[in-house]
């Protein structure tokens, strides 16, 4: 319950600020997130945290697996095994991934 009031709270003064600002203020902070997204040092520092993810999760993967084995239910590892060979050659939206 107090999450759902802290959430309701946060929204309510998001709206309130969000409509005295107006659409001018929002344009410009569009325009200001537009820029730093596209500053190459941000992508590269995101680039290189997508590649480490994808390196822990790649290792957790395995670590589990060796640890769990067969005691996995067979539709939680078919689950498992297609989500993996979906995301194989797949790429993100910062152009990362396997190639």
């Amino acid at each position: 319950m107090r999450y759902r009031l802290t959430f309701v709270a946060g929204a309510a003064l998001g709206y309130v600020l969000g409509s005295r600002a107006g659409r001018e203020r929002y344009e410009q902070l569009r325009k200001c997130a537009e820029r730093v997204a596209r500053n190459p040092a941000v992508r590269n520092a995101a680039e290189s945290a997508a590649q480490q993810g994808r390196g822990f999760a790649d290792k957790a993967y395995h670590s589990v697996s060796e640890r769990v084995g067969d005691r996995v239910p067979a539709p939680v590892a078919d689950r498992v095994r297609s989500l993996r060979e979906r995301g194989q050659g797949s790429r993100d939206d910062w152009g990362t991934g396997p190639v």
